[in-house]
């Protein structure tokens, strides 16, 4: 893969919801590099989490860039408002777009950065022609819809054929896991080629652990996975 900085995104539908601004706080003191919002309706996937006024009220508490990952139907008519409330990257689903190109570009002109999702089982052929426009692909290491779900193995392999291809085209994309980030699969998925690791239940977030312990164990398997590339 290319020297890229290796990111860490905390899934915050995996944090403590009751201490959120207390919770965002820490994770500015700590350096993460973005905050991972899942946008679910229960439609696309079996399972129902936020919308744009809720992601509105996490960016006004925190200076962390947000991400959101759309897992609904019918994004186009929801991206403006996404933008709205703080998005500075949007991944939309390959599998729920009648016209994936034209949402990639919407979200382009609409002023944040474009990014295409793919579950496990969808062959990479269905993103190739639109590696182009995108500046970060997500790989859904899980089915996705639910937290602290088993790794489908095959992935990691799905995660190094797409940075070959990528690298093969000359493109400068992210490539984000997502899906049992656990600190056994973490240098794994870094040694495949993703550069951004969407971290929740299985590395970051353990109930009665110091977030900030956590953290610094991410970071000593961030850079023993990058040691090995």
């Amino acid at each position: 893969m290319d020297n890229r900085k290796i990111q860490i995104a905390p899934s915050i539908i995996c944090a403590d919801w009751g201490r959120l601004e207390e919770h965002l706080r820490l994770l500015e003191e700590l350096g993460v590099d973005r905050v991972h919002c899942d946008v679910m309706d229960g439609r696309f996937v079996p399972n129902i989490t936020f919308g744009p006024e809720i992601q509105g009220q996490l960016h006004s508490m925190t200076n962390i860039p947000l991400e959101t990952h759309l897992m609904i139907e019918e994004p186009d008519r929801h991206i403006e408002a996404f933008i709205k409330a703080g998005s500075r990257l949007i991944s939309v689903h390959a599998e729920g777009q009648k016209h994936l190109d034209r949402t990639l570009r919407l979200i382009a002109s609409s002023g944040a950065i474009p990014a295409v999702a793919i579950n496990p089982a969808t062959p990479l052929a269905n993103i190739e022609h639109v590696l182009e426009i995108v500046g970060l692909v997500l790989v859904m290491t899980v089915n996705p819809g639910f937290a602290g779900q088993e790794l489908v193995p095959y992935t990691l392999g799905k995660i190094e054929k797409l940075r070959a291809m990528i690298t093969a085209r000359g493109l400068r994309i992210d490539i984000e896991a997502d899906g049992n980030v656990s600190f056994e699969h973490i240098p794994q998925m870094i040694r495949a080629g993703a550069n951004v690791l969407v971290v929740g239940t299985s590395s970051l977030y353990r109930q009665g652990q110091s977030l900030a312990d956590r953290h610094a164990k991410l970071l000593r398997l961030i850079e023993h996975g990058a040691e090995m590339q």
